[in-house]
């Protein structure tokens, strides 16, 4: 993108976003191309919806309903790509019982593209995470996790590369300081990298040298604190430069649509999330004209 110039008009639920000037009527009516974005986070193992006395989301959620949302939209739009922030394990009887296979073959059977690493995907150690990586047929990624001296070196990726339709769209992961949150003796030699300088770094990379159109951070950091020394997706946003997207994790923060941030250069990007348990999922709708300036609306989809 050239440019990067929001304009928000909320209804219903969606956010209207254009970018770089260009009319979002314009991009639709002139077939431009269109990439379409879904996400989940903090899904916690909960394969089934929740149950009808459940107090605050009743009969919401479950994996077979989002692999019915999935399947429609990706029909809608073949362009489509589907990431997960983190937190995929620990919250139901499944994960104690199956240690994590069972969610990784249900994602893999929903073909996510990515995914990156929460806190409590190391519940049961590194080496139950590295247990259960051939259940998973897509990528993990986490580019302030050093695993250099642990058994899950070279299995998770700093960053990926997706052209789709044309488009490149470069995606990234962070992951939350372990420490204090986790025993050490469960993630044993994982070093933890500044994510603020890691972002910086990384989206950089995939901007100006890979050439990269769209630049997604998978952040399980956290939404916010209200303290400008904790590493959130806010602080992220306000530190950095080249993110376009940053599809938060970790705080269980419900958001009805995207919420514009301004970069440090006084640019302005996208910060999303969508709750936890699997009771949404987050769907961006991206459209670019020749010029690759882009407009986007967005929305939390009710599961």
């Amino acid at each position: 993108m050239n440019r990067r110039n929001f304009i928000r008009n909320t209804a219903a639920g969606t956010t209207l976003l254009t970018l770089g000037g260009l009319p979002l009527s314009s991009c639709s009516l002139n077939s431009r191309k269109h990439i379409t974005i879904l996400h989940t986070n903090d899904v916690h193992s909960h394969i089934d919806a929740l149950p009808p006395d459940d107090p605050r989301n009743p009969n919401q959620g479950g994996v077979s309903r989002r692999a019915t949302l999935v399947e429609a939209i990706r029909k809608e739009n073949p362009n489509t790509l589907l990431f997960d922030a983190g937190d995929i394990f620990q919250g139901t009887p499944y994960f104690n019982y199956y240690g994590g296979e069972l969610e990784f073959k249900l994602m893999s059977m929903l073909k996510y593209d990515a995914a990156t690493i929460g806190n409590h995907d190391f519940d049961n150690g590194i080496d139950g995470l590295y247990a259960q990586l051939p259940h998973a047929s897509f990528d993990f990624l986490s580019a302030n996790y050093d695993f250099s001296n642990t058994v899950m070196d070279t299995h998770v990726k700093p960053y990926k590369i997706f052209t789709v339709d044309g488009i490149r769209i470069g995606a990234f992961g962070l992951g939350i300081r372990l420490a204090g949150l986790v025993t050490q003796q469960l993630y044993k030699e994982t070093r933890y990298l500044d994510p603020v300088e890691t972002a910086q770094d990384v989206s950089r990379e995939l901007k100006e040298e890979k050439q990269c159109d769209l630049v997604i951070c998978l952040s399980h950091l956290g939404y916010s604190y209200g303290n400008a020394q904790l590493a959130s997706d806010v602080n992220l946003a306000a530190q950095t430069e080249n993110i376009d997207l940053i599809i938060g994790g970790h705080t269980h923060t419900f958001m009805d649509a995207p919420e514009i941030h301004t970069n440090r250069k006084g640019e302005e990007m996208l910060i999303n999330q969508v709750g936890c348990y699997g009771i949404n999922l987050g769907r961006i709708d991206f459209y670019f004209d020749k010029d690759k300036n882009v407009a986007a609306t967005g929305k939390a989809i009710s599961v």
